[in-house]
């Protein structure tokens, strides 16, 4: 079974995904939120395409080469976006991002 080889990968984007939606949440939180638009928009995208990923990888897809270049690209993105921000959620975001995109490179 495909999800039985990539276990540590899927634990990989569970994580990433769980450190993107805190960093959602709470820079909906921060007094300027107008300012962490792009960030939290990144969030949205990296949270949902790792979800994405980690189905796909479950139930065996043809494309989940694909999906992995396509969520190393979002992850990347996002991980960019958060280091810039000085806050704990952000850096704690940025480090699972740049983490999971690694893992997917090396599985696209």
């Amino acid at each position: 079974m495909a999800h039985e080889q990539h276990q540590e990968l899927i634990q990989t984007l569970h994580d990433c995904m769980a450190e993107c939606n805190h960093c959602f949440d709470a820079c909906l939180q921060e007094d300027d939120v107008k300012m962490m638009a792009k960030c939290i928009r990144l969030d949205r995208e990296c949270a949902d395409i790792c979800n994405y990923l980690e189905q796909a990888i479950s139930r065996n897809s043809p494309y989940v080469s694909d999906l992995a270049a396509v969520c190393a690209k979002i992850c990347e993105d996002c991980g960019n976006e958060c280091k810039k921000h000085d806050t704990d959620h952000c850096q704690k975001c940025a480090e699972a991002c740049f983490k999971c995109a690694e893992a997917c490179k090396k599985l696209a």
